[in-house]
C-alpha cells in the first residue's frame, strides 16, 4: 500500500498515531539509552526483545526484565526518569519517518488526529517538538494519562474520547505488534507501519 494514496476507510472519524517509531524513528536512540542503563545492572536487553516489548512504559519493562533475571530493583522511578533523561542526549539524532508524517499533514484539520503513546508525556512532547509537529494534533495521550497500557486498548480509547470520536470510528497507526493488540482491542482499524519504515 502506498502512503501516497492511503485513503481512510469508508466512515473514519479520527485518526491515533503512535509516536515511538510511528511518527518518529526514536527506537534506535530509546534502545541506546536502555543499554547504557541495563548494562549497569547486569540485565540483558536483546534488540529483539527491545523491539517486541515496543509500546510499554520504560517502567513495566523495567520490573519485567528484572524479575525475569532475578535482578532486585530498588528504585524504578529513578532508573526511569535515568533512562528517559539518557534518550533526550540523542535527541537531535533523531528523524521523522515521512510517509507517516505524510499522511497526519494530509488529514490535519480534516479529521481530528491525536498521538496515543506508552512514552511519557514530556519524552513524547520533546519528540514531536524535534519534528516540529506538536501543534498539528488536537490530543496527546501519553502513559501517565491511563492505568493500563499496550496491549490493552485504554490509551487509544481516551485517545478517541479526548477527539470527541466513536472508537469504532478510529484508524491506528503503528509499529509493535503490542500497539496493533491495543487497537484490535479497542475495536479499531490498525495500520502496521513497518513496512515504510527503512532503517539503515
Amino acid at each position: 500500500m502506498s502512503t501516497h494514496t492511503w485513503t481512510p476507510p469508508t466512515g473514519t472519524t479520527g485518526l491515533i498515531f503512535d509516536c515511538d517509531g510511528t511518527l518518529a524513528d526514536t527506537m534506535p536512540a530509546h534502545y541506546k539509552a536502555w543499554l547504557a542503563l541495563l548494562d549497569r545492572f547486569g540485565i540483558p536487553f536483546p534488540e529483539p526483545r527491545f523491539y517486541a516489548m515496543g509500546g510499554m512504559p520504560t517502567a513495566s519493562i523495567i520490573r519485567v526484565l528484572a524479575a525475569e533475571v532475578g535482578v532486585p530493583v530498588i528504585d524504578v522511578n529513578a532508573m526511569v526518569l535515568e533512562k528517559e533523561h539518557t534518550f533526550l542526549a540523542f535527541l537531535d539524532a533523531v528523524a521523522p519517518i515521512e510517509p507517516v508524517l505524510n499522511i497526519a499533514a494530509a488529514f490535519r484539520g480534516k479529521l481530528p488526529i491525536a498521538v496515543a503513546s506508552g512514552g511519557y508525556r514530556d519524552t513524547i512532547t520533546r519528540t514531536l517538538d524535534r519534528l516540529n509537529v506538536r501543534d498539528w494534533f488536537d490530543a496527546i495521550v501519553t502513559a501517565e494519562d491511563t492505568p493500563r497500557h499496550k496491549p490493552e486498548p485504554d490509551v487509544f480509547l481516551e485517545a478517541a474520547k479526548r477527539l470527541g470520536v466513536e472508537a469504532v470510528k478510529c484508524v491506528v497507526f503503528e509499529d509493535t505488534d503490542i500497539g496493533l493488540e491495543a487497537a484490535r482491542r479497542a475495536g479499531m482499524v490498525g495500520v502496521d507501519v513497518r513496512p515504510w519504515v527503512t532503517r539503515g
